[in-house]
């Protein structure tokens, strides 16, 4: 995200007056960096009870993975989304802020999909992939699913849930997964 701010903006200056304008493309992106930034520093907590994570992880068409959790409880492909001073809603299939329907439940769970296929691809067995979206800085949060197909959680929580989650791999196998996530060439094949 940081060289996708400075692609559209080279001069150091002129990108910190853009990042304050209502309605620019670089704050829109500093946003998601500042939301990136409070999810990867939430996920660190999980290092002491088991758990690896990746950031930022890159497809060969630019785009990126925000962040791979692997620990006990499974496989998470987690995305940020910054909505600061917003209403985020949740119900069974759809995600709203402040009113306004979002496509994050079917990107979220399109990339936990594909990243279970490259995963699975790389370990020879099947990797189920659970997507999360963690959603940072909004003024309130409502979930009214019982059941949801994606983990919708706000940041402040996201360590203690998927720490607290019924543990399905045991240490070699997550250690497996991981060794076969931090090589580049599992994403780029």
């Amino acid at each position: 995200m940081r060289r996708k701010i400075q692609e559209l903006q080279p001069n150091p200056l002129l990108r910190l007056i853009n990042r304050w304008q209502s309605g620019s493309e670089i704050r829109s992106w500093a946003d998601g960096l500042t939301g990136e930034r409070a999810t990867a520093k939430r996920l660190g907590r999980l290092r002491n009870h088991g758990w690896f994570t990746l950031h930022a992880i890159q497809w060969p068409s630019g785009a990126d993975i925000d962040h791979l959790a692997i620990g006990p409880a499974g496989v998470f492909s987690i995305n940020s989304k910054r909505h600061r001073g917003k209403a985020v809603w949740y119900g069974d299939t759809a995600i709203t802020v402040n009113g306004t329907t979002t496509r994050h439940i079917a990107i979220s769970q399109a990339e936990a999909r594909r990243v279970s296929r490259t995963l699975s691809r790389g370990c020879g067995v099947e990797i189920p992939v659970r997507p999360v979206i963690s959603v940072v800085d909004a003024s309130n949060l409502t979930v009214k699913s019982a059941n949801p197909p994606v983990l919708v959680l706000a940041v402040e929580h996201l360590d203690r849930v998927l720490s607290g989650l019924t543990p399905t791999l045991p240490p070699d196998q997550v250690a497996r997964i991981y060794s076969v996530a931090r090589d580049t060439r599992t994403w780029t094949g």
